[in-house]
């Protein structure tokens, strides 16, 4: 059988294609993207414009094709921050319906974080023990906190990159007091959650995902995405904070052009770059490994999950009232 999930975000929608296999890892078969670029498009009252809408609902349609043409026989599309917090989310949802013959689902941030956790709890294993992860996507940030497959503590802030930079990095490349009080404002939405964190101790391994991590991990000299996904890649404290001041004083049109960086993305990596400064600061990290799984693994993984939950060796209840076997008395030599 072949599966897919359709991620509906402010740059772009991502449909990743596996194929089921018993025991096999959700690799991707094919991976297909088609711009979005919901971020320009969002309007002072909370709205997503109508030329936004149209332009999402024209990539989910490509998107479904695409599927179509691929054999995908299952499908789960959703969307994310830029379309789940507009205030006109349901006419989007509608259009987007209208378009391309499919109603995508919207994942509140809980979830998202929830099913990410999950991903990098499966690629890591059980060896992993008490486990921080860190996603910084384009509305907002979730911190989850776990040793087992559900975790402890989820949470999401609305500290994602795309909607700070619209919010507070107005001018390209941005002034030295917006920065400022960008920092600040990172800093004063972490204090929220940093007590519950540090509550819980220092955990034994502590993972980031998300596009703008792994663009962060690359600036600073992790392998490229064609070493595969079982390159070590880590982004260092000390690297982000020595990469800051380059990115800030370099207008989107260079940015895009350093390693690892998108076009799409150029404008927004410079907010990216302080919330992970600013969390890492906060937390005590010095650094943080790059998980290849995210959210969309994490949801294909829920699927295949839930396909294969009829147990083929049942337990059978055992009742404390259950007779003890006797035991035959040594026959008489």
């Amino acid at each position: 059988m072949r599966i897919a999930a359709l991620d509906i975000g402010s740059n772009s929608a991502q449909l990743q294609v596996i194929d089921v296999a018993a025991g096999a890892p959700p690799l991707p078969a094919h991976a297909v993207k088609e711009p979005t670029r919901l971020g320009e498009e969002l309007e002072p009252d909370g709205t997503l414009s109508e030329r936004g809408a149209q332009r999402a609902a024209a990539a989910v349609r490509r998107s479904v094709e695409a599927a179509t043409r691929l054999g995908v026989e299952q499908l789960y599309p959703f969307v994310t921050a830029a379309i789940r917090d507009a205030a006109n989310r349901a006419e989007v949802i509608d259009l987007i319906e209208a378009e391309s013959g499919i109603r995508p689902q919207h994942l509140s941030g809980e979830q998202e974080a929830r099913l990410t956790y999950f991903a990098a709890h499966r690629w890591y294993g059980w060896s992993s023990g008490h486990l921080l992860l860190i996603d910084i996507g384009g509305g907002s940030m979730e911190l989850v906190l776990g040793r087992d497959v559900e975790p402890e503590l989820a949470v999401s802030l609305p500290l994602g990159a795309g909607r700070l930079t619209r919010e507070l990095l107005t001018t390209d490349p941005p002034g030295r007091r917006e920065m400022k009080v960008l920092r600040r404002h990172v800093r004063d939405t972490l204090s929220e959650v940093l007590d519950r964190l540090r509550w819980e101790g220092t955990p034994r391994r502590v993972v980031a995902t998300s596009k703008t991590f792994k663009q962060l991990a690359r600036i600073t000299g992790a392998p490229p995405q064609r070493k595969g996904p079982f390159a070590r890649r880590e982004l260092s404290l000390a690297d982000l904070r020595g990469q800051i001041p380059r990115l800030a004083a370099t207008g989107t049109k260079k940015r895009a052009k350093l390693k690892g960086v998108s076009g799409p993305r150029a404008r927004q990596v410079v907010a990216g770059a302080l919330v992970a400064e600013v969390t890492m600061s906060a937390l005590d990290l010095k650094s943080v490994e790059i998980c290849p799984w995210a959210l969309r693994e994490g949801i294909l993984l829920h699927h295949l999950e839930a396909m294969s939950a009829t147990p083929e060796l049942p337990l059978q209840p055992l009742s404390r009232n259950t007779p003890a076997r006797r035991v035959l008395a040594p026959a008489a030599s």
